[in-house]
């Protein structure tokens, strides 16, 4: 098995919140309902958590989901601090969360067409052919 830098970051990042917050990896795992000897590959860098795994452990650890998503790469910081403003125009809560159950591949891919769409429609407002004169981009 490979063991990545980034798996171990995290890793340790988990294993210090799951201290922080006066609690065994036994506790940890029961309170979040994965199995312990998961949570021990994951604090010691043999596996990836998931972005589900994350969801399902951040609220033992006393930490936001999104700062936790964001820790592990798979939400920038930036975008992190936009979903917390509701209605600030970048970020859809809903999409945020729906899109961190899916793999970092899907996640990115998704967001580079995304990108391309937002582009498209910004050529068009410049041009003055947005459909139904919408200009919001």
């Amino acid at each position: 098995m490979v063991v990545t830098q980034d798996a171990m970051q995290i890793g340790r990042i988990i294993k210090q919140l799951r201290v922080r917050a006066d609690m065994t990896r036994g506790q940890l795992a029961i309170a979040s309902a994965i199995s312990a000897s998961h949570v021990t590959r994951i604090e010691s860098g043999q596996r990836y958590p998931s972005a589900r795994i994350l969801r399902r452990i951040a609220p033992h650890l006393g930490i936001g989901e999104l700062d936790l998503l964001a820790f592990a790469g798979y939400v920038s910081p930036e975008h992190a601090e936009i979903v917390a403003v509701p209605d600030s125009g970048k970020l859809d809560p809903y999409v945020v969360a729906y899109l961190s159950r899916e793999s970092v591949v899907v996640q990115r891919a998704v967001v580079g067409v995304f990108s391309a769409m937002r582009e498209v429609v910004e050529g068009m407002v410049r041009r003055g052919t947005a459909p139904n004169g919408d200009d919001r981009g």
